[in-house]
């Protein structure tokens, strides 16, 4: 696979001073900026399927006409979570 470039970033000195003083012993600042630039895409990635969901439901909701409250909602997290903590509590006896 062949490599590509990202253009290259004018920043003011002091960034690049406060980014220097962040980096791991052996890191590099490219190696920095790229692990940077991967997180913030996987995070904007993430970001447009949650509100691409979140869009979808509010569509389902309209089309039915079933609604859940936050009340609700809430409870069968919770309910979720209990059960999820009892199974694994089992489960290390």
């Amino acid at each position: 696979m062949k490599t590509a470039t990202i253009p290259s970033l004018r920043v003011d000195p002091e960034l690049r001073a406060a980014a220097e003083s962040v980096l791991q012993e052996g890191e590099t600042l490219s190696a920095f900026v790229e692990s940077s630039l991967r997180r913030q895409v996987e995070y904007r990635t993430t970001q447009a399927e949650f509100i691409a969901r979140g869009l979808a439901s509010l569509a389902e909701a309209e089309r039915t006409g079933r609604y859940h409250s936050s009340e609700d909602v809430l409870a069968m997290l919770k309910a979720k979570l209990d059960a999820a903590k009892a199974a694994r509590a089992a489960k290390e006896q």
